[in-house]
């Protein structure tokens, strides 16, 4: 089990850190496929076995496999529920170049002050749907379709920089961004929010690739796994409903508030 695998891609890694990887990743892709938020998951198993000896590599190859797994949750949600293509493409595009532009400044702005900027966001995320039982329960739209296209383009520009800074909750946000402003219940933002994520994730990939910092081997492995998770996850949302996609966004926000807030205590 702790037999180094010396073939291209895996960075030397062992056996066993692959298998600890690839678990991570079919964790991560369930969590994401319902909510969002596998990255709190995924990218410190990265972190913690560091294949490549540099954070970047992590970065990069946690994208492959999230890509992977995002996509193949798309499939699912796309024959189980309605996604509206009119306002998640032209948004998943906006998401995408901001993706890019995040990737692209990811080693080179203050990660303590974005941590601080995600946590207080993230609390009052929380707070705001931990007081509101019936919030996101069924689709309650309150924006003309004008406004609509425009709260989800710029909130995918926004989101989509971040996730390109490797930054956690992407999914969770965009989750609460079409619920809580655009007006979707929460199976149905789940669907649009996989869209986006995926092109996030693609706009990632479009700076990593061709920087040479994807490790294939470990990213392919993983991305199988994410893509499990992922179609088990999705089929969970769309079977068990808002209510329980609701509970799984909580829990992964607290987790994402707990998370970030060590990090702003150790300053890291």
């Amino acid at each position: 089990m702790f037999t180094t695998l010396d073939l291209p891609g895996f960075a030397g890694v062992s056996v066993a850190a692959l298998a600890f990887l690839c678990t991570a990743a079919f964790l991560a892709g369930a969590i994401d496929a319902i909510v969002g938020g596998g990255g709190l998951v995924q990218l410190p198993a990265m972190l913690l076995v560091m294949p490549g000896g540099a954070p970047i590599h992590s970065l990069a190859t946690s994208k492959l496999s999230s890509f992977v797994g995002t996509a193949a949750a798309v499939g699912t949600y796309v024959r189980r529920t309605k996604i509206d293509w009119r306002s998640t493409a032209p948004t998943a595009v906006l998401a995408f170049g901001g993706s890019v532009a995040g990737a692209a400044f990811a080693d080179m702005l203050p990660p303590g002050v974005l941590n601080v900027v995600v946590l207080c966001a993230l609390v009052g995320v929380g707070l705001y749907t931990w007081r509101r039982p019936g919030f996101g329960a069924e689709d309650a739209e309150r924006l003309s379709r004008v406004r609509q296209l425009m709260v989800m383009l710029g909130g995918g520009v926004v989101i989509g920089f971040w996730d390109g800074l490797a930054g956690p909750g992407t999914g969770s946000f965009l989750v609460f961004l079409l619920v809580g402003l655009v007006g979707f219940a929460f199976v149905r933002a789940s669907a649009t929010a996989k869209v986006i994520n995926t092109a996030t994730n693609l706009g990632g990939l479009c700076y990593f690739v061709p920087a040479g910092q994807v490790l294939w081997g470990i990213g392919l492995s993983m991305a199988l796994c994410n893509l499990a998770g992922s179609v088990l996850g999705a089929r969970m949302a769309v079977r068990r409903g808002s209510e329980f996609v609701r509970k799984v966004f909580l829990t992964v926000v607290a987790a994402l508030v707990l998370s970030l807030g060590w990090k702003v205590v150790l300053g890291a």
